[in-house]
């Protein structure tokens, strides 16, 4: 049973308590982590709650940060009721009180002038943005009253329902929604890393990410991913950063460093990061050869015997790569046989070595063979559970958790924006996901969705998706309400992060997930059985409650009363002795395929009329374009270029004196499937055969800081996927410079003179015969 009545003849309803409780969400514990004195508390920790009390006093709450996939630990400072500050939770032990920049933005978000602060429905054409106020009594009775509509005409599968990827209970309620009431769960994440998810399953034979020891590593050779930038986990794989390079550095409680030297980076991409501008040495690759490459280093590793024992039997043999010798193959990869042969030895001798592969890697049609080629040196180096190399991870702490969180393939977008248009829909709910922005121009989800005979939005924001809206039902943000996390990747052993509303709600917002279980009693069975719980608190606490029978791990207390407030204090629970070890024993690697013919990328567009690669990056604090109505991340330069509110791209100083460009130049990029326009930046190491442009702007509906600025480039993408998983190739189209005759001031920190090598310093240029 769960915690608290369900109500009744006499009681009130879940909508009842649910509108009682809109203003408060009674307990939020302070947080009592190792880096804040304990006379603090003694003064400060009172019975009540954070979103109960007035004071001007400082209190601190542990969460989990929301804004990017990582799950990171955060401590929030709230002052007289408003959050002030956000940091990193020092005793979390993915990010060890260290927080990006998006992390730092989580209060401009809670407190932004253009929040929608209660329920609308439209008035207007749809996508004029034009609606009415109206109360949650009202909005929760249309949106109940079509969704029965729908279910007394048999058609529940024809609700959609379109959400950002889902961890933790927000997918197991969402999950259990869906199934019961029968409707379509799609989950937005077109520009993911879903090759990257089924390569690791053949390479370690685990649907779980596993976690790239970097700290112990003695020479780590990385394939397009940005980990010092928006890969997967960017403030947990920079910590480990600073270990790996600090040698003897063996500060930190989670597993401390081990090996006393210095690590050794390579960094291998067709545009230089972050990442690569840290390495010690970076290396140019034709895009989409990336996989090539590291079947080139498992041939010389493999010939020359520096390969381990079952590594090598697991790939077919000391002979299984012959056709991949270097001097076969470095013309298709733009790298000399000689260099390859280099890189190889130093692979196989350096021990522990680490290879990882991911972001620009994953965005070709050939992105899944090229990375299970890049993991699969892993098991040549014979680094598999080992410190320094890959640690398989276990599976989340409570059962019935998924491992592996949904995310639609392009294929299914597709197969979904064809079904609205063709009436095939009757409903579309969405919930922090923006489809008309992040789909590829060419699907045309906007005109589809214009189709579908009811939208309701449940975003804080006006959106371009939400703007379509028929009814908007904004929800809480992460500050106001109850949630949890299970970190993917975690960092080798199992952790649970318990996220609880620190502020009183701004508006006349609700927790989405609470909405869910209004809607779940309210539309009777099947659904009010599968969805039993009075609220998303009582949830949590019902299926929390194992961790504390079980007595392990970092909580550990008599009553679960007590190991609540405890978990919360703390921010979470964790358990560095499950790891996933037991797991390894159990992976079948299915690396044999590596022994066929490599699949050479495709791309939209001949070389002759399109002769540039168009490589798509995610924009270092916006990512791929959700972070950009905040204007704390708009303002944040580009560690590269040190641009900023805008999008630009980046060309070779050689291209750009042939074709007369200088910085500011705005230039028609043209692909097969459009053209955006945009301001050059001249980049010293850009190849010439390559056009750089990040992701992120180009909304044309997201609130002040976002709309109206740069442009975006998934507007000219090609809809060509990944062959193995149907994910969107976003890097599998060509493109061609047309100048415009106009010019703009690009808004960046650094200045206009152009930089002279100095004989101390050496300036990084990249060449047509590079």
């Amino acid at each position: 049973m769960a915690d608290g009545s369900r109500g009744g003849q006499g009681g009130v309803t879940r909508r009842q308590f649910l509108q009682a409780a809109a203003t408060t969400s009674a307990g939020a514990v302070v947080f009592t982590g190792c880096q804040i004195p304990a006379r603090e508390f003694m003064i400060q920790s009172r019975p009540q709650m954070a979103e109960d009390i007035l004071t001007g006093y400082e209190n601190y709450y542990a969460t989990v940060c929301r804004a990017c996939p990582a799950g990171c630990g955060t401590i929030i400072r709230v002052i007289d009721g408003q959050a002030k500050k956000v940091e990193g939770n020092p005793d979390h032990p993915l990010n060890l009180g260290k927080l990006c920049a998006r992390g730092q933005a989580t209060v401009q978000e809670q407190y932004h002038p253009d929040r929608l602060q209660g329920p609308m429905k439209r008035t207007g054409d749809r996508g004029s943005g034009s609606f009415l106020d109206i109360s949650w009594d009202e909005a929760l009775d249309t949106l109940r009253g079509r969704l029965e509509q729908i279910r007394r005409q048999g058609r529940q599968s024809e609700v959609a329902l379109i959400t950002n990827p889902l961890r933790a209970h927000r997918h197991f309620l969402v999950e259990r929604f869906a199934a019961a009431y029968g409707l379509q769960w799609h989950a937005l994440d077109l520009t993911g890393e879903a090759p990257l998810r089924e390569a690791a399953r053949r390479a370690f034979g685990s649907e779980i990410l596993p976690e790239f020891d970097f700290q112990n590593a003695r020479y780590v050779l990385s394939f397009g991913a940005d980990f010092l930038g928006p890969w997967l986990s960017q403030v947990h794989h920079s910590v480990e950063y600073g270990r790996f390079r600090q040698g003897d550095y063996r500060a930190g409680q989670f597993r401390p460093k081990t090996s006393p030297q210095r690590g050794y980076l390579v960094q291998v991409e067709p545009r230089l990061t972050a990442t690569g501008a840290s390495a010690d040495e970076w290396l140019w690759v034709k895009p989409g050869s990336e996989g090539l490459l590291a079947l080139a280093i498992g041939q010389v590793m493999l010939a020359g015997g520096a390969a381990d024992a079952e590594g090598a039997r697991l790939v077919g043999g000391p002979r299984a790569l012959d056709n991949y010798a270097p001097d076969r193959v470095w013309e298709q990869i733009g790298v000399p046989a000689e260099r390859i042969r280099q890189i190889a030895r130093a692979f196989g001798t350096q021990r522990p070595a680490l290879a990882i592969g991911g972001g620009t890697v994953s965005t070709h049609t050939n992105s899944t063979e090229s990375l299970t080629a890049i993991f699969a040196l892993n098991l040549l180096a014979g680094n598999i559970g080992r410190a320094g190399g890959v640690l398989p991870n276990p599976g989340p702490a409570i059962n019935g958790l998924t491992v592996n969180p949904r995310r639609d393939s392009l294929r299914d977008w597709q197969s979904l924006t064809e079904r609205i248009r063709g009436g095939g829909i009757q409903a579309v709910l969405v919930k922090d996901a923006n489809p008309v922005f992040d789909s590829p121009g060419a699907l045309r989800f906007q005109e589809a969705l214009a189709n579908a005979p009811f939208v309701a939005s449940f975003s804080s924001f006006r959106d371009e998706t939400t703007l379509m809206a028929d009814l908007i039902l904004p929800s809480h943000l992460p500050l106001e309400e109850w949630g949890d996390d299970v970190p993917d990747p975690a960092p080798g052993f199992q952790i649970h992060t318990v996220q609880q509303p620190t502020v009183r709600p701004l508006y006349d917002t609700r927790s989405f997930w609470d909405v869910v279980l209004t809607l779940g009693e309210e539309l009777g069975s099947p659904i009010r059985e599968a969805l039993p719980w009075p609220t998303f608190k009582d949830l949590l606490r019902e299926r929390i409650r194992p961790l504390h029978t079980e007595g392990r791990g970092s909580v550990r207390e008599t009553g679960f009363e007590r190991f609540w407030v405890r978990m919360l204090q703390q921010g979470g629970w964790w358990d560095e002795g499950r790891t996933g070890e037991s797991r390894q024993a159990a992976a079948v690697p299915d690396v044999t395929r590596l022994t066929s013919t490599f699949p050479a990328p495709q791309f939209d567009g001949g070389d002759r009329d399109y002769p540039f690669n168009l490589v798509l990056f995610p924009h270092n604090t916006l990512g791929s374009g959700e972070n950009a109505h905040l204007p704390w991340l708009q303002a944040a330069p580009d560690p590269m270029t040190s641009a900023t509110w805008q999008t630009w791209v980046e060309v070779n100083p050689q291209t750009a004196r042939e074709m007369g460009l200088i910085e500011g130049d705005i230039v028609g990029i043209e692909t097969p499937r459009g053209r955006i326009d945009l301001p050059v930046y001249v980049h010293p190491a850009a190849s010439p055969s390559v056009l750089a442009v990040p992701l992120g702007q180009g909304h044309t509906s997201y609130g002040r800081w976002a709309e109206r600025r740069g442009a975006n480039p998934l507007d000219i993408v090609a809809p060509v996927t990944d062959q193995a998983t149907g994910a969107l190739a976003y890097g599998a189209t060509r493109a061609r410079l047309v100048k415009t005759g106009r010019r703009m001031s690009l808004p960046k920190y650094e200045g206009t003179a152009e930089s002279v090598q100095i004989e101390e310093f050496q300036i990084l240029k990249i060449t047509r015969d590079a």
